[in-house]
C-alpha cells in the first residue's frame, strides 16, 4: 500500500470558508462544517485521506453532480447576481451610504463666521529691526524675560555662556540667537521668532538680523509684520554709523514702509550707556536726524511714526517706567506728547496701536515662507486677509493647484479658524511638498490672485551700484515681493519723473532719487495683484548688488486669459 500522503492544506475554495475547526487525532485540516467536504467525503465513501487527496484537485470534483449542486449554493452573492437589480438588503445599504456621503458633503461646506473662535485677543507681528550691533536680540530677549516667558534659570545658564565668551552683556541675546554660529560672532543670521501677551493682545517677535549680507532674510522677517521697531543706539559713534548712508539703520527703514508696515516705533536704545547717560540733548539730538528721514521714506510722522528712549540691557522703560532719578525729563516729555505718544513704556505702546485694513470676510490669501512634512505637507504664513478654517477648499497660486485645508494652527495651538494677522500653520490634503513652495499664495477657490510674468509698476530708484551709473532698459536685479526672491529685468521705461515733477516721456534712462512707471519682465510667473485691490501683494523691492535700488508698486498686470 503506498504510504499516507502528509496531509496538505487544502486548496483555496471558491467560497470564503469560516476558520477550520482543529481535528482530531492528527486528521489534517478537514473541516466537517465545509458543504463542500461533506460532499466530497460522500463521494470518497467515508474515507477522508481519500476525501483530502481529491480536493487537491478541484478541477476534477466538477465532474459530480453532488459538488456543482454544493457550489451553485454557495457561491457568493456578487458572483450570481452580477447584472442584477440589488436586493432589498443592498437597496437600504446604498440608500443609507447616499445619505452618509450627502452629510459629508455638507460637512465640506465653509462653516458661518464665528467670532470667538481662537483667542479674541488681537495678534500683531513685531519686526525689530536697525543696524548690527543696536541691541535688537538683547531688546527681543529682555521683553520675553519681562513678559514671563523666560525663567530664572534659563537666564541664568546663558550668563554664564555669554561669560564665558567673554561678552557678558550678550546673554539676553542669546535667548534670540540660538544657534552656536550666532552666539560666537554676536550677530543674528536667521530671523528669531518668540512669542509674548498682555492682557490686551497678543504678539510674535521677528527679530531680524542687522547685517548688510543677511538683508534678503531681513525682508522675509519684515514681510510679515504688522510693527516695525527701528531700534536706535544712542551711543555715540554707533548712531552715526547705523545711519550715514551705507548703514543699515536708512535701508531697513525705507524697506518697512515699501513691504507695507504702516506702523513704526523708534526705540532710543543704550540710553544707560556711560557715553549717553540718559541725555535728553542726545536723545533730541537722534530723533531730530530720523524725522526728515522717516518722512523721506513715505511715513506720516505724527500718525505713524512714534519715538521711546529705553535700555534694553536694563530693561528701564519696557516693561517699567524709567526712575525719576535717572531721567528726569521723560515724564513730562510723554505728558506732552513730544514723541507722538502719551505712553510711558514700550508695551503700553504697543498695546495702544491700532492695526487697519484687516478684512476677515474677505477673499484668503496667506503667502508661504516654507513649508515641510510632518505627516502630511504642513505649510507655514500669515493670514492678510480673509478667514482660514479646517475644511475649506484652496487654491494655489501660480500653479492653480485645488486642495482641501486639513488642520490649522495659530501660534502651534490647533484652531477652527485663524483670522487676519495670524501667523498660520496650514495642513494641506493631498498635496505633496513639491507643489508647495516659499512664495506661493494659498487663495480661496475660485477667487485666486493672480500669476503674472510681466507687470507695470510705479517705482522709486533709490541708490544704484557703482557698477549701474542709471537704471535703464536692460537692468536686470532681483524682484522681492512678500516672500518672493525672483531674477527680472526692466524691458520699458514709460515715462520718468524728475525731483522737480518734470515728467519725461519715454526716457531712455532714469536717475536715484527720480520715479519711473516702467515694464519689468521675471523670470517665472509670480503670484501677484495690483496695489489697489491687495496691497500686500502689490508691493515689491528691487536688489542689486547687495542694494536696494528701487521700491514700487503694482498699477497694472496683463489682461486675463480666458
Amino acid at each position: 500500500a503506498p504510504a499516507p500522503a502528509p496531509a496538505p492544506a487544502p486548496a483555496p475554495a471558491p467560497t470564503p470558508a469560516p476558520a477550520p475547526v482543529p481535528m482530531d487525532e492528527g486528521e489534517g485540516d478537514a473541516d466537517l462544517s465545509d458543504p463542500l467536504f461533506v460532499a466530497v467525503l460522500s463521494i470518497a465513501g467515508g474515507d477522508k485521506e481519500k476525501a483530502m487527496k481529491m480536493m487537491e484537485d478541484p478541477d476534477s470534483l466538477m465532474q459530480y453532480p453532488e459538488v456543482v449542486k454544493v457550489m451553485e449554493e454557495t457561491a457568493p452573492v456578487d458572483d450570481m447576481v452580477e447584472d442584477k437589480p440589488p436586493a432589498e438588503e443592498d437597496k437600504k445599504v446604498a440608500a443609507l451610504t447616499t445619505k452618509v456621503d450627502q452629510m459629508e458633503v455638507e460637512e465640506e461646506e465653509p462653516l458661518p463666521l464665528v467670532e470667538d473662535e481662537g483667542d479674541p485677543r488681537e495678534h500683531l507681528n513685531l519686526v525689530f529691526i536697525g543696524h548690527v550691533d543696536a541691541g535688537k536680540s538683547t531688546l527681543s530677549g529682555n521683553i520675553l524675560y519681562l513678559t514671563d516667558n523666560v525663567d530664572k534659570r534659563t537666564i541664568e545658564k546663558y550668563e554664564r555662556e555669554a561669560k564665558d565668551l567673554n561678552r557678558e552683556s550678550w546673554f539676553l541675546a542669546f535667548i534670540m540667537d540660538t544657534n552656536e554660529e550666532e552666539r560666537a560672532k554676536g550677530k543674528t543670521v536667521e530671523v528669531g521668532r518668540a512669542y509674548f501677551d498682555t492682557e490686551v493682545k497678543r504678539y510674535t517677535i521677528l527679530d531680524a538680523p542687522g547685517h548688510k549680507n543677511y538683508v534678503p532674510n531681513m525682508i522675509m522677517g519684515a514681510s510679515q509684520a504688522d510693527v516695525g521697531v527701528l531700534v536706535i543706539s544712542a551711543r555715540k559713534g554707533e548712531f552715526e554709523a547705523g545711519f550715514e548712508r551705507g548703514g543699515q539703520s536708512r535701508e531697513h527703514a525705507m524697506l518697512c514702509k515699501t513691504l507695507g508696515i504702516s506702523h513704526m516705533v523708534v526705540v532710543i536704545n543704550k540710553m544707560d550707556d556711560p557715553s549717553v547717560g540718559w541725555s535728553k540733548v542726545r536723545y533730541d539730538e537722534c530723533v531730530s536726524k530720523l524725522r526728515p528721514f522717516l518722512k523721506s521714506c513715505g511715513y506720516m510722522i505724527k500718525k505713524e511714526v512714534k519715538f521711546i528712549p529705553i535700555s534694553g540691557l536694563s530693561g528701564a522703560n519696557l516693561k517699567d517706567e524709567v526712575d525719576p532719578t535717572v531721567c528726569p525729563w521723560w515724564k513730562k516729555s510723554c505728558a506732552a506728547r513730544e514723541n507722538n505718544t502719551d505712553k510711558p513704556t514700550l508695551l503700553q505702546l504697543f498695546d495702544s496701536l491700532e492695526i487697519s485694513g484687516r478684512d476677515k470676510a474677505a477673499a484668503v490669501r496667506i503667502p508661504l515662507l516654507d513649508r515641510y512634512t510632518d505627516r502630511g505637507t504642513i505649510a507655514m504664513g500669515k493670514v492678510e486677509s480673509g478667514t482660514v478654517r479646517q475644511g475649506m477648499k484652496v487654491e494655489i497660486m501660480p500653479t492653480r493647484q485645488k486642495f482641501k485645508i486639513e488642520g490649522v494652527w495659530a501660534n502651534e495651538t490647533q484652531v477652527a479658524c485663524a483670522r487676519p494677522g495670524e501667523n498660520v500653520l496650514i495642513k494641506i490634503g493631498g498635496a505633496s511638498v513639491e507643489e508647495i513652495q516659499k512664495g506661493y499664495v494659498v487663495c480661496t477657490a475660485g477667487d485666486a490672485c493672480r500669476a503674472c510674468d510681466k507687470i507695470i509698476a510705479n517705482i522709486a530708484i533709490v541708490d544704484l551700484p557703482e557698477s549701474l551709473p542709471v537704471f535703464s532698459c536692460g537692468t536686470t536685479a532681483i524682484f522681492h515681493s512678500q516672500c518672493v526672491e525672483e531674477e527680472c529685468t526692466v524691458t520699458k521705461i514709460f515715462e520718468t519723473t524728475n525731483n522737480k515733477g518734470v515728467v519725461t516721456k519715454g526716457a531712455p534712462y532714469a536717475k536715484v532719487g527720480m520715479r519711473a512707471i516702467v515694464m519689468i519682465d521675471i523670470a517665472r510667473s509670480i503670484p501677484c495683484d495690483t496695489f489697489d485691490d491687495a496691497p500686500f501683494l502689490g508691493r515689491f523691492t528691487l536688489r542689486n548688488e547687495g542694494k536696494t535700488i528701487a521700491i514700487g508698486k503694482i498699477v497694472k498686470l496683463p489682461p486675463k486669459k480666458e
